[in-house]
């Protein structure tokens, strides 16, 4: 029972999937009960923590956020996840979606170029137990080369296409779901940040076979930017 005052977290997130995810199309049962399971209280700074089931992205410190419940949900049903996979996330931020995909997969790789939230994630994963994730501290955008291939990989970033590393460590038969920034930009590989922000496309990938991909797409979104060798330059590059 919560206090009187403080916000009552396991009913929040009960509404949550609920009224957020299943009222709106989440419809893996296995993604539903992750959800259910994950306290996202865990994952948001003290300043917003009382958000933390607002249908909204928050702010995690850095310029990052914590996506949008809905978004964390879509991603993981279109992975498709049996519950043994090898998987790879691209921008760990809090740790949230690592945390859900520790009870969707086998194993999880998730790469963070922010020294200061690998070590939060780090902190806020061992408190909810997740033993089966491993962190790493990287350029995302190049994937994590020592544990591929992977059957699946989540990109929580916008770039301006999928990066060819990340398409290339994806095994056969595997899918690759990120955003995808949509605009008048052209489409080369790595280009600098445009000035105003735009509608991303979460997209799906699937590999089919060696070198080859079909792509489908799960409807718009917004994401900060994919920052990396093979994604946006930085600001003040």
């Amino acid at each position: 029972m919560a206090l009187r005052g403080a916000p009552d977290y396991e009913a929040e997130r009960a509404e949550m999937v609920e009224r957020q995810l299943r009222r709106r199309g989440i419809q893996d049962e296995r993604v539903l009960e992750a959800m259910g399971r994950m306290p996202r209280e865990l994952f948001v700074p003290e300043a917003v923590r009382r958000r933390a089931y607002d249908d909204s992205a928050l702010p995690i410190g850095r310029e990052q956020t914590i996506s949008q419940p809905w978004v964390v949900a879509a991603i993981c049903q279109a992975l498709e996840l049996g519950g043994d996979e090898r998987m790879l996330e691209i921008g760990t931020g809090s740790g949230y979606s690592a945390a859900v995909l520790s009870l969707l997969a086998g194993s999880v790789v998730s790469v963070e170029r922010i020294p200061e939230l690998v070590a939060e994630a780090r902190l806020a994963l061992a408190e909810f137990g997740a033993e089966n994730v491993e962190l790493v501290e990287g350029d995302g955008t190049r994937g994590h080369e020592p544990s591929a291939p992977y059957d699946a990989i989540a990109v929580h970033a916008a770039g301006p296409e999928a990066p060819r590393s990340l398409l290339d460590q994806l095994a056969d038969g595997g899918r690759l779901v990120m955003p995808v920034a949509t605009g008048p930009a052209a489409p080369q590989r790595r280009r600098r940040l445009p000035r105003s922000v735009g509608t991303d496309m979460l997209t799906v990938f699937h590999r089919v076979g060696p070198g080859e991909w079909s792509q489908g797409t799960i409807g718009p979104c917004r994401f900060v930017p994919l920052i990396g060798a093979e994604g946006f330059e930085p600001r003040n590059s």
